[in-house]
């Protein structure tokens, strides 16, 4: 990247591909506080219409439009995106840009293979560490966070029944049994929100570390004694042994026998999700249940989820919509822009207006996959030569 004084680091955020994705990776307020620091932006023409933002607004806070998406992949210091990017476009990329997008590395070796051939230098969003100094630059949990809200709301609205208890002349409404199982960032807002709508909750987690957590959200902690478990270093649950899950297992299914609503949110990093309700299960459910799996764009956690479609097994419902986030896209870009521009932030220089890559600083050695012509990162690099 050219240095020296006066110059901007100039930034291309360009519109999302992906079929079906309303988020956008930059929002108008967050180019504004970008721009006042010296960075140059431009953004696609049309790039924030599907979360509400105008070219206009982005123009007012002092970022270019363009139309000429090719010519600004090739030119940009920083490409900023939601998505991975389209194999076809690694090759517009100039020597030496940072990417910054998901990439889901561990399951898209030729694409990150081409970013390192083309001297990209890639930083993948899932991949930040889960640190109190990275916190900011979390998207993972922020965009978590949203997934267990709306899946609360898909199971409100697919339930036959209402979720609080009422008190009305013709009787008492019993309120809906919410069962929630893994409560990480997405378990626990699935928590609070399902609680707010008035079901009685119920939630399991592998890490008893939790439980404190779970029930300061008014939930019940089921507790199942599975030995020795707990989390790894980046606050995500450990695999556990076959006896473990199969003792998991015959707990969980106890509990959503007797539960209206199941969600699930198990998911292992860089690992197909666990499945932990299997169909035996779900067939022994009352018929006007709802499941719904979070972890179904990774393998799922369901026996008999699919991606994107709705199943129906004896009249109950597994639901395996994808991109929970993407659903509400002006609150998901909100927090996703908020994430990119505070990593911008930590590592703009002002002075010479570069993007300071020093790999050894803990945050960027977590989420830099390729530089400098290679796959730098470490746990990427073991797992390739584990798997040969």
């Amino acid at each position: 990247m050219t240095e020296g004084k006066g110059y901007r680091m100039q930034i291309f955020v360009p519109q999302e591909t992906h079929a079906g994705e309303r988020r956008v990776a930059l929002v108008p307020d967050d180019t504004r506080k970008l721009t006042a620091r010296g960075a140059q932006i431009t953004v696609e023409a049309g790039m924030g219409l599907s979360a509400r933002h105008a070219d206009a607004a982005y123009e007012a806070a002092g970022a270019t439009i363009t139309a000429d998406r090719r010519a600004m992949l090739g030119a940009a210091d920083v490409i900023l995106r939601l998505r991975k990017p389209p194999a076809d476009e690694v090759e517009l990329l100039k020597q030496g840009a940072i990417h910054i997008s998901y990439l889901d590395p561990f399951n898209e070796g030729a694409l990150v293979d081409a970013m390192a051939a083309a001297g990209t230098t890639a930083i993948s969003m899932e991949m930040i560490p889960r640190t109190t100094r990275a916190q900011k630059m979390d998207a993972l949990s922020s965009q978590a966070s949203l997934a267990g809200y709306v899946a609360v709301l898909l199971a409100a609205e697919r339930l036959d029944s209402i979720f609080p208890m009422m008190m009305t002349p013709a009787g008492t409404l019993a309120p809906a049994r919410v069962f929630i199982i893994g409560a990480g960032v997405a378990g626990l807002q699935a928590i609070a929100t399902a609680k707010r709508l008035g079901a009685r909750v119920e939630a399991f987690d592998t890490r008893p570390v939790v439980a404190e957590q779970v029930e300061s959200l008014g939930a019940k902690f089921v507790k199942v004694d599975l030995g020795e478990t707990g989390q790894t270093e980046g606050g995500y649950a450990k695999e556990l042994t076959p006896e473990q899950q199969r003792l998991q297992q015959e707990a969980m299914a106890k509990v959503c026998i007797q539960s209206d609503v199941v969600i699930t949110t198990a998911q292992l990093f860089g690992r197909p999700a666990p499945r932990i309700i299997g169909r035996d299960v779900v067939e022994q459910m009352k018929p006007g249940s709802v499941l719904i799996d979070l972890a179904v764009e990774s393998g799922g956690n369901i026996e008999g989820s699919q991606l994107d479609e709705e199943v129906d097994i004896n009249g109950v419902r597994i639901v395996g919509l994808g991109n929970l986030p993407g659903r509400v896209p002006v609150h998901a870009s909100q927090m996703y822009s908020a994430n990119l521009r505070a990593l911008i932030e930590e590592y703009h220089d002002t002075e010479t207006g570069s993007f300071k890559l020093d790999l050894d600083d803990e945050i960027l050695k977590g989420c830099v996959v390729t530089h400098g012509g290679a796959v730098v990162n470490d746990l990427l690099l073991q797992i390739r030569s584990r798997n040969g």
